[in-house]
C-alpha cells in the first residue's frame, strides 16, 4: 500500500466506523431477521469486487489486495478483503467527513449489495440514516480519544 496509517491527519489514525457487507436475505428488513441457519453466498471474484470499487473510486489504492484504501479530503476508507480470491465477505473502516458515507453508498449501490452498519447493529442505509449513525459513532469516538487518548 501507498499510504501509511501515520500519514493520515490525526482525527483518522483512531477507530474506525465498521460497515461489513456479505451476502444477506433480500427478504429481511432488519438484522435480527435473519434466520441462525442462513448460509450467505460467495459475493464473487475479489478482483472483480474490487475493479468495480474502482468504478466509483478510481483513485481506490489495492496495491494489496486484502487491504485498499480510499481517501478523499478530509476523509478515508480502508477496505479490508480477504486474501482469497473468492471473497465472501468484506468491510469498510471509515474515517473523517461525511462524505466517506456517500463514497460507501456509492459502491454498494454499484455492486449491488447490502450492508451491516455495525454501529447501529442494523443494515446500512444510504442517506440521512447512514450520516446519523456515523455522526453518533464520530461522537463516541471523541469521547473515547479525549479520555483515554489517541
Amino acid at each position: 500500500m501507498n499510504i501509511e496509517r501515520k500519514s493520515l491527519p490525526e482525527e483518522q489514525r483512531h477507530m474506525s466506523w465498521d460497515i461489513f457487507v456479505q451476502d444477506f436475505p433480500a427478504d429481511v428488513k432488519r438484522l435480527e431477521e435473519i434466520p441462525p441457519d442462513f448460509k450467505p453466498a460467495s459475493l464473487g471474484k475479489r478482483s472483480l469486487i474490487i475493479e468495480k470499487i474502482k468504478d466509483v473510486a478510481p483513485t481506490a489504492d489495492f496495491t494489496n489486495p486484502a487491504w485498499g484504501i480510499i481517501i478523499g479530503e478530509g476523509w478515508s476508507i480502508e477496505v479490508n478483503m480477504s486474501s482469497e480470491e473468492d471473497c465472501k465477505s468484506f468491510v469498510f473502516h471509515v474515517r473523517g467527513g461525511d462524505a466517506a458515507v456517500c463514497v460507501v453508498a456509492a459502491i454498494l449501490q454499484h455492486l449491488e449489495l447490502r450492508a451491516a452498519d455495525l454501529q447501529s447493529s442494523d443494515f446500512f442505509v444510504s442517506g440521512p440514516r447512514a450520516i446519523e449513525s456515523f455522526g453518533k459513532w464520530r461522537a463516541y469516538r471523541d469521547h473515547v480519544v479525549k479520555r483515554f487518548g489517541g
